[in-house]
């Protein structure tokens, strides 16, 4: 039997419960002749409430990332783990899914590991399965789940019961194959470190093999691994000179419980006693068993709670036990037997009368004839504050200290429950900041946050009650409005709030004057749950921006049929991406000093299997919106420089650009190979760029425009004349070409306005020396006046349509000729 075949069966006999149900569903997926399974197939569908257990991790090696994690993972994580590097993890879990993943990969197989965890003294252990699977993309994701099983093990307890000395816990690592080769070392304290010879920072968390302190020797880690296999307890002495040191180890499962002594310095009792209670940082004191009196108190507990020895050994437990709880730590002291963990947190009195929160572990010990019980204290206040904070934090906006988005949706959830049972309803307010970029981009990301601080602060000043307002991340916030009876008082009180955040604001030096937009949505009429109240809110404001700002709006169903709609033409983009429905019209380009057709302009069309083709004006914005544009336009470039080259060696083609492009930076790289795949002259291909390219990263995106040139492609400025249009633009890179829009060439023979733009426009064509093209030639009366106007090239209708590139041949020999002769 293959060691995978063992493994499986090794993992037959182990599973129970969930993993089964995923192993199942794993070799469901596995298709015949793949080596691995879909990802869709494994982890999309069915999973149900395994979800939560689930973490997916992408890479290998060192580059194993966290991709997605569930609600168990980000509870036991401790944080919400969304694209995150292993390493940004509590290190006992980065190296339970490490090496759960990795022997998944190695084997290609579920591989169930066990990992053990320290959490508030416990060890815990969890069954790890990683789950190996295979992307469409080609790169490899693990699936792995994590559940906790129910026994656990009470690591301080087996710490004061094992030695008084240096203790270490160490977890077994498995291999492919199951059997353990090496330990990491997950919990150890300060005698241990001090035994060993290395601080807790070298030691927490590493390896024993390969390492250089005493329990790395090849003997030690081999009679450790004997410990864990057998299941037994082992002693081991190691002479170090004038020192003797005594290893004792006990297995718990996969966690072995090692003691490290100095059995030199415990052979007298007295030297042992200093060394574990005199000398030990830790608070530490011996009490009368029966009548609570202090019977020896060490440096640290007089140090940490300010009474000196003399005092301390004048008082009782009672003394530093906060009064109201006094019957409960009695009746605690009054039920300990031989060992005692407090399994609670306690509050103990200082000197100055300051309370702090402690853990406490005893023992009973003889001491001086005396039934006493030896306690050592762990402060536990700063843990606590911090913990405090973390729950503050995991509910807060760290920067406004406003409610985040979770806390939002839970305040909305129980807001709609309220306003069912008292016959209310709820408003949904999505605020944006209008002009607030202006502030970051004039004064700053510090001032900008200072703004939004104060922004906060106003918002806590109009909301109150029940009402709760929220941050969700950078300029936008929401409030949920609870006990509203009629539309009007969402509406008057969005309004109020307009002009709340439209005062100017005093930024220590600088005065800022933003505004504020705001959707409202209605419950139960515009949504009966949080989500769905929410995402129509946030349509509302959308249409609020785009009335330009400063003002509220009611979401109104149109808005959710235009969002549907949106929806829509976005998966069907993708699928005809994949499919292959796009294609590419020519439209001819004459030059009128030569009259015939020097080029042509590729123009991308949809042939949608359903509703024929689609209008690039409708579906050209949404690929720039969700980044398609970027792979489209990466086939657009290489489509029409294969067919461009098939032309006479005289014919160019212009491809069109979009802004979205630049912003990927490896625009020159997709040309040059497109150049060099097709096999096409860089002097016969043609980028059309317009003018908002210049409006956003202006200096990167002219290095490219320079780089592109220097390619010896030649670039022309689409649609002059209209929106942002600038004559600095022509100034700050030498076009070839500029195009003169169809608006200003429709009404030529008609607007003298329109004359005089295109007459201006061809003559600083001619000043600057650059080409001047004119869309959307449509009469004969159009062609004459640009030919007076001086314009050097025209397309459109009255030569031809964009046609496919079957037709190519047709149109040259139609109009190689006399372009004159095109009506």
């Amino acid at each position: 039997m293959t060691a995978a075949k063992k493994l499986s069966a090794k993992i037959d006999s182990e599973m129970f419960g969930d993993i089964p149900v995923l192993k199942r569903k794993w070799r469901a997926a596995l298709k015949p002749g793949q080596t691995l399974p879909r990802y869709e197939d494994v982890m999309l569908g069915s999973l149900g409430r395994l979800a939560d257990h689930i973490v997916l991790l992408k890479g290998e090696g060192a580059s194993l990332a966290v991709s997605r994690s569930g609600r168990y993972i980000q509870e036991w994580l401790g944080q919400d783990a969304w694209d995150v590097p292993l390493s940004a993890l509590p290190a006992d879990c980065a190296t339970a899914l490490a090496e759960a993943a990795g022997c998944g990969i190695e084997t290609g197989r579920p591989y169930l590991a066990v990992a053990h965890c320290v959490r508030a003294g416990m060890v815990r252990t969890y069954d790890v399965v990683a789950l190996p699977t295979a992307s469409r993309w080609g790169e490899k994701l693990i699936g792995v789940y994590v559940n906790e099983r129910g026994a656990q093990y009470n690591l301080l307890d087996a710490i004061f019961s094992s030695t008084d000395d240096g203790i270490l816990s160490l977890a077994a690592i498995r291999n492919s194959d199951n059997r353990p080769f090496d330990f990491q070392i997950v919990h150890l304290n300060e005698g241990a470190c001090r035994l060993i010879g290395a601080p807790s920072t070298a030691l927490q968390w590493s390896r024993l093999c390969g390492g250089g302190h005493l329990l790395c020797s090849t003997t030690v880690v081999a009679r450790l691994l004997n410990v864990v296999s057998s299941g037994t307890s082992d002693v081991l002495e190691i002479d170090r000179g004038e020192q003797t040191i005594r290893l004792s180890a006990t297995a718990f499962g996969d966690v072995v419980s090692l003691t490290v002594s100095d059995v030199t310095s415990l052979k007298k009792r007295e030297d042992s006693f200093r060394l574990l209670f005199d000398n030990n940082p830790m608070p530490m004191w011996v009490f009368d068993a029966t009548t609570t009196e202090f019977l020896s108190v060490n440096d640290a507990a007089v140090q940490h709670y300010g009474f000196d020895r003399e005092t301390f050994l004048r008082m009782k437990l009672q003394d530093i036990w906060p009064e109201d709880e006094r019957d409960e730590h009695l009746r605690s002291v009054l039920q300990v037997g031989d060992t005692h963990y407090s399994g609670r947190n306690w509050r103990h009195l200082k000197a100055d009368g300051s309370e702090i929160e402690v853990l406490t572990f005893g023992r009973q010990v003889a001491f001086d004839g005396r039934d006493g019980f030896l306690v050592a204290v762990v402060d536990i206040t700063e843990r606590r504050k911090a913990e405090a904070k973390i729950a503050f934090m995991a509910h807060h906006d760290g920067l406004t200290n406003l409610p985040n988005r979770g806390s939002y949706q839970e305040h909305l959830q129980q807001a709609l429950e309220q306003s069912r049972r008292a016959g209310t309803k709820v408003a949904v307010l999505c605020i944006d900041l209008d002009l607030f970029k202006n502030v970051n981009d004039s004064f700053g990301h510090p001032t900008g946050d200072r703004l939004l601080q104060k922004v906060a602060d106003r918002l806590r000043q109009e909301v109150g009650g029940n009402d709760l307002a929220a941050r969700f991340g950078g300029d936008e916030f929401a409030i949920v409005l609870g006990g509203i009876n009629a539309p009007h008082e969402a509406s008057d009180f969005a309004a109020r709030l307009i002009e709340v955040l439209s005062v100017p604001y005093d930024l220590d030096g600088p005065e800022a004057v933003i505004g504020a937009s705001i959707g409202i949505a209605l419950s139960p009429g515009d949504g009966e749950d949080g989500e769905e109240l929410l995402r129509n809110a946030d349509m509302a404001l959308y249409r609020a921006k785009a009335e330009g700002g400063g003002t509220h709006h009611f979401f109104e169903r149109e808005m959710d049929r235009q969002a549907q709609k949106r929806r829509d033409m976005e998966i069907d983009l993708r699928r005809a991406f994949a499919k292959g429905e796009f294609e590419l019209h020519y439209q001819p380009l004459v030059n009128l000093a030569e009259d015939r057709i020097t080029g042509f302009e590729s123009l991308l069309r949809w042939r949608h299997p359903v509703r024929g083709m689609i209008s690039p004006a409708d579906f050209i914005p949404v690929a720039e919106d969700i980044g398609l544009i970027v792979g489209l336009g990466e086939w657009v470039l290489r489509q029409a420089c294969a067919e461009a080259v098939k032309w006479p060696a005289d014919i160019k083609v212009a491809v069109n650009l979009s802004p979205v492009q630049f912003r990927c930076r490896s625009l020159v790289q997709v040309v040059i190979a497109a150049l060099a795949q097709s096999g096409l002259s860089p002097t016969r291909l043609e980028l059309e760029i317009t003018e908002s390219l210049f409006l956003a990263d202006t200096d990167a995106n002219l290095a490219t425009l320079h780089q592109l040139r220097e390619l010896g492609v030649r670039i022309s400025m689409d649609d002059f004349g209209t929106g942002y249009s600038s004559l600095s633009y022509l100034r700050s890179f030498p076009f070839d070409k500029i195009k003169i829009d169809r608006s200003f060439v429709q009404d030529l023979a008609q607007r003298p306005d329109c004359l005089a733009i295109v007459r201006a426009i061809s003559g600083l064509g001619r000043s600057l020396n650059i080409t001047t093209t004119a869309e959307g030639v449509e009469t004969l009366d159009q062609l004459d006046w640009l030919r007076a106007e001086g314009c050097n090239e025209v397309q459109g209708f009255l030569f031809s349509a964009a046609r496919p590139s079957a037709d190519i041949d047709g149109l040259l020999s139609r109009f190689g000729v006399r372009a004159s002769e095109a009506a």
